[in-house]
């Protein structure tokens, strides 16, 4: 497969998962994070289809275009390693919804960063909350979900209980 088609694969399984994830957060009290803006393509549909509440997003630096990018006090700068633990403090109590686009070419850093933040992304979501992430998480009090319109592996979706 050619990395165009692969990345067009991953881009239609992130916006059918983000769709998916949306609708299942409707009775879950909180805000939305976003991790990791990069140009700001999934802050920009998160933003158009979700506007009654407020979303975080958790940057290192910001790179985005000019119209993705969210208003300063909406913007966390910083190391997710560093911020993510305390991700309820600085937005205010726990999220309906975590968005993780965090990995990159390098596999084995993207398994070890995604290790070391797994607890962190379940403590930020509320009961009920969804996690959509473009890397497995394993740790406890998360639910796999079986998103529709998503092959298997490309992108995963989880409840927290």
């Amino acid at each position: 497969m050619s990395r165009l088609d692969s990345f067009i694969r991953r881009l239609t399984a992130q916006r059918a998962a983000l769709n998916y994830a949306i609708g299942l957060i409707g009775g879950v009290p909180g805000p939305v994070l976003e991790l990791g803006l990069g140009n700001g393509r999934s802050y920009d549909h998160l933003r158009e289809n979700i506007r009654d509440r407020r979303i975080f997003v958790f940057e290192r630096k910001v790179g985005a275009h000019p119209d993705s990018i969210p208003p300063d006090s909406d913007l966390i700068l910083g190391e997710v390693t560093e911020n993510l633990p305390r991700a309820a403090q600085l937005i205010g109590g726990p999220a309906a919804l975590v968005h993780s686009d965090l990995g990159s070419g390098d596999k084995p850093a993207t398994k070890k960063l995604y290790e070391q933040i797994a607890p962190g992304l379940r403590g930020a979501l509320a009961i009920g909350g969804i996690l959509v992430s473009d890397q497995p998480v394993e740790t406890s009090g998360l639910e796999a979900l079986a998103p529709p319109d998503v092959i298997p592996g490309r992108y995963f979706v989880y409840r927290a209980i």
